[in-house]
């Protein structure tokens, strides 16, 4: 299964990024998660410093492009296979640095992709 950072992620269960922690934990991929405030969401703690995670193959974004850019060494550094932008979050800046650093992208729905068996 795929190692996943949720990048944005919220205790809030009417959020999105909350939803996509628990779809993907009952997909049984490994999640990591990174939000501003600490908590737990399916057995997965929601971290609020920056912790260099290894191995990942996806981050899936849920922070709108101008709070991004403070993020973009740290997500790129990380190597991640890809990056999902779920809706809202599309930014052509970071695309751009993410191709200049072979990290693939997609403006796609994470939700949407784990009940098609695309993700």
């Amino acid at each position: 299964m795929k190692k996943t950072l949720v990048f944005g992620a919220s205790l809030n269960p009417n959020r999105y990024s909350h939803y996509a922690i628990q779809r993907l934990v009952a997909h049984n991929h490994e999640v990591v998660a990174f939000g501003l405030r600490k908590g737990d969401v399916e057995g997965v703690t929601i971290d609020t410093t920056l912790i260099p995670y290894e191995d990942l193959d996806t981050v899936t974004l849920y922070m709108n492009a101008k709070r991004q850019k403070e993020y973009y060494n740290y997500l790129i550094d990380l190597k991640p296979n890809r990056i999902i932008f779920n809706p809202g979050t599309e930014n052509p800046e970071f695309f751009k640095l993410l191709e200049e650093n072979h990290i693939n992208y997609e403006a796609a729905c994470t939700l949407v992709l784990l009940s098609t068996n695309q993700y």
